[in-house]
């Protein structure tokens, strides 16, 4: 009995330190989301719901809401659609490969705050690299205020989201191929299998676990993703590029409305708690129904 429990033992420090670093503040939260609060973050008199009230009441909590889901979905599956064929590629033997697995891994090395400001300031109206490209070339007469109406700005901000989430998601999946077995493929090649089914039957099949791990953590970082959106646009114009994590800032530390903000942090936190056990029992259920 003594032997069995060791390992349970020895590892219960560990448990415990990271329940109280993980579960201390969802805590601390969820009090805050059932009290009144003022602006310095004291609690005072149970308010009987009255945040959740607001929040869900609030004019912009719903568009806020659909945006951020349209903001996940676009980029984690952008990012996911256009990385396979990249790893893909990577992973066959080329003059120069290496080099062109340094060029995709870049984007990583800097930070999502630093990309903004470069994006930020090659989409500016007025002197903005990417305005005086597409004039010189004859594509635009006139200048272009790309983040200044919600028309642009927001597909735009996807279309980064995608460029910046590529290189993580090309590592994982590149660390997936190299797993896989040359056995397997040349058999399947010699038996008259062409590049598609090989993809489709194998490949594809023999990478889920790793786009099951991308996709998980890809719907979780860009569902909280922050700096990308808060340097290049603020939310605006008009909170039309707002997801639930900017305007949660705007609503904390502009407005001082802790409470709501609170109400709006374990909403997001059920969400992506229910959305992310909901696709792990999916996953799971289609591989056991695979064995």
């Amino acid at each position: 009995m003594g032997r069995a429990s060791a390992p349970y033992l020895l590892i219960l420090p560990s448990i415990l330190f990271a329940f109280w670093i993980i579960g201390y503040p969802i805590y601390d939260m969820a009090n805050m989301s059932v009290h009144a609060v003022n602006r310095f973050g004291k609690t005072a008199a149970f308010n009987d719901f009255a945040n959740y009230q607001r929040l869900f009441s609030h004019q912009l909590f719903i568009g806020c809401l659909i945006r951020t889901l349209v903001w996940t979905v676009f980029v984690v599956g952008g990012t996911v659609l256009l990385s396979v064929p990249i790893a893909l590629i990577l992973n066959e033997k080329f003059y120069g490969r290496t080099l062109a697995r340094i060029i995709i891994m870049l984007p990583w090395a800097v930070s999502l705050t630093m990309t903004g400001i470069v994006w930020r300031w090659s989409l500016n109206g007025q002197f903005g690299m990417v305005n005086a490209t597409l004039s010189e070339i004859g594509v635009l007469s006139a200048p272009v205020e790309w983040l200044a109406t919600s028309t642009t700005a927001f597909p735009i901000l996807i279309a980064i989201g995608i460029l910046v989430s590529i290189p993580f998601t090309v590592t994982v999946i590149l660390g997936g191929l190299a797993s896989l077995q040359a056995d397997v493929f040349e058999a399947a090649k010699i038996d008259g299998a062409s590049g598609w089914q090989r993809f489709r039957y194998l490949t594809l099949p023999l990478i889920r676990p790793f786009l099951n791990i991308v996709l998980v953590l890809n719907f979780i970082y860009v569902f909280n993703s922050f700096p990308l959106i808060w340097v290049m646009t603020q939310g605006d114009p008009a909170n039309s590029t707002d997801i639930l994590v900017t305007w949660l800032y705007k609503l904390a530390f502009r407005y001082g409305e802790l409470g709501i903000a609170s109400a709006l942090s374990i909403v997001m936190f059920l969400i992506l708690l229910a959305l992310t056990i909901t696709y792990a029992a999916l996953a799971m259920r289609n591989e056991r129904s695979t064995v």
